[in-house]
């Protein structure tokens, strides 16, 4: 079986971004560029048989997506598409390793191509023994790109690839004669493709290496060069301004919502909602308008995420009520839970089946177990909290004593008085109550009521001759 490589274009600077990034770590869909394209191309090959070629800020591109296992090939000078694939020609000579027979050429920066689309590419270079196969569209407009011309309307063979300085005048004026635009992903002949980068030339204005030129060679030598066109233009589709790329990113944004709503999602003015792609939703939920739902976050079934509510790298459960407002983050969230409006639940909050985190409650590093509650206005940190609990408003676990951190525990069946401060470190057993606004320092025995607050003083009258006294004085001075 013909073997497949791929190689992944990541060297560029992408000037037009005005930005200080590489492009291809810029974010579309809630994931890179380079990692969408990855992605796609790990449907085809193994992590080793893919070759990232970098350059522009290597470092940063190589610690991004080093947890991938692709393999990284340095480009220091960026002299063209042509002269990144010699980068890697060289780097299988250097490294002793027999190239597979055949290698795929992407562009991190095209991250709406589908691996189904790739498949296709894939199977048509095998089926027609070519030496080279170039992936097309045909966009509303071609201005500005590289037209294919194909030998005959029907046939797969390509004649040229031309570029849009080089159109002749009759073809300038006749465009929808050749609308056909090279997207810049083919998929090589390994043996062809080496033999020809050694022939390429930079004479050009721009003095670098272009890989298009391949197909001229290939042609020349009467090789077969084929073109297999994409299903939609969108797919083929760069980013060379932050502009196009906000259009990419709304187009994926849409295919994901198209996709949640097929499974059973509603969502409540989609064209408001932001979900990305890494996104598992159960049916029967219900996402309001301008919800966010981002990262690696799961939503079980059945569940309603209210307006204005931001979720990320998160797990819920089935049916959940996410209120307004709501902050989610790497949280996890058991079944039936109620949250909000405007609770923030901070890394490593672990909400137990049929809990309530309420108004203003905010959680960090927290475990409140099954059918605990707390609802107004406190502050969990760093808590082990058992099952049934009541935790009053205005609680607070004092987790932080300038130097270290420290846990509150609390068992099964506590109540917590409103306005009660827990200092860490401290146990509250089974079944143990806290007077309201106490502040506790020592642990409590199960079953214990604890008290820590001073002893309330009347003085009769004080206010009534307060109010007199101030009302003399004021009378004085107006003399």
């Amino acid at each position: 079986m013909s073997t497949l490589g791929i190689v992944i274009m990541a060297g560029g600077r992408g000037t037009r971004l005005k930005s200080a990034r590489p492009k291809v770590l810029h974010t579309v869909g809630g994931k890179l560029l380079l990692q969408h394209v990855i992605d796609a191309a790990l449907t085809l090959a193994a992590p080793a048989d893919i070759h990232v070629v970098i350059g522009h800020q290597a470092d940063l591109v190589r610690e991004a997506v080093g947890s991938t296992g692709v393999h990284f090939v340095d480009q220091p000078e960026q002299l063209g598409t042509g002269h990144a694939l010699q980068m890697v020609k060289a780097a299988f000579l250097a490294s002793g390793i027999t190239p597979p027979d055949n290698l795929m050429v992407l562009s991190g920066d095209v991250p709406l191509i589908r691996p189904e689309t790739l498949v296709t590419l894939w199977t048509t270079h095998q089926r027609e023994g070519a030496s080279m196969t170039i992936l097309t569209a045909i966009p509303p407009s071609p201005q500005g790109y590289g037209r294919v011309l194909r030998q005959a309307s029907a046939s797969p063979r390509v004649s040229a690839i031309i570029e849009q300085k080089s159109l002749s005048a009759e073809q300038l004026a006749h465009p929808e004669l050749i609308q056909e635009i090279n997207s810049g992903i083919y998929v090589f002949h390994s043996t062809a493709l080496f033999h020809c980068l050694g022939e390429l030339k930079n004479d050009n204005s721009a003095g670098e290496f272009y890989l298009t030129d391949v197909a001229a060679l290939l042609v020349k030598e009467g090789d077969p060069v084929v073109a297999v066109a994409a299903d939609s233009v969108n797919e083929v589709l760069g980013a060379n301004t932050i502009s196009e790329m906000m259009h990419l990113d709304a187009a994926m944004r849409a295919t994901t919502a198209q996709h949640h709503m097929a499974n059973g999602v509603t969502i409540f003015r989609p064209d408001t909602v932001i979900i990305d792609s890494a996104v598992s939703i159960g049916p029967d939920t219900i996402l309001e308008p301008f919800t966010q739902i981002l990262g690696n976050t799961s939503i079980g079934k059945g569940c309603r995420i209210r307006s204005y509510s931001v979720i990320q790298d998160s797990t819920l459960g089935d049916n959940v009520l996410v209120r307004n407002g709501c902050i989610l983050d790497n949280a996890k969230v058991g079944d039936g839970a109620l949250l909000g409006p405007y609770a923030h639940l901070r890394p490593e909050s672990r909400i137990g089946e049929n809990a309530h985190v309420g108004n203003f409650v905010e959680t960090k590093k927290t475990i409140l177990g099954d059918g605990s509650k707390a609802n107004h206005l406190s502050y969990l940190g760093d808590a082990v909290i058992g099952k049934g609990v009541n935790i009053g408003a205005g609680v607070i676990t004092c987790n932080y004593d300038g130097v270290n951190k420290t846990v509150t525990t609390i068992g099964d069946n506590v109540f917590v008085g409103s306005n009660s401060t827990l200092v860490a470190p401290i146990t509250l057993d089974d079944g143990s109550y806290v007077a309201a606004s106490s502040c506790i320092t020592e642990d409590l025995p199960a079953g214990a009521l604890g008290i820590g607050r001073s002893r309330q003083t009347t003085k009769e009258g004080w206010a009534t001759r307060r109010r007199a006294g101030l009302a003399a004085s004021r009378s004085y001075e107006n003399l």
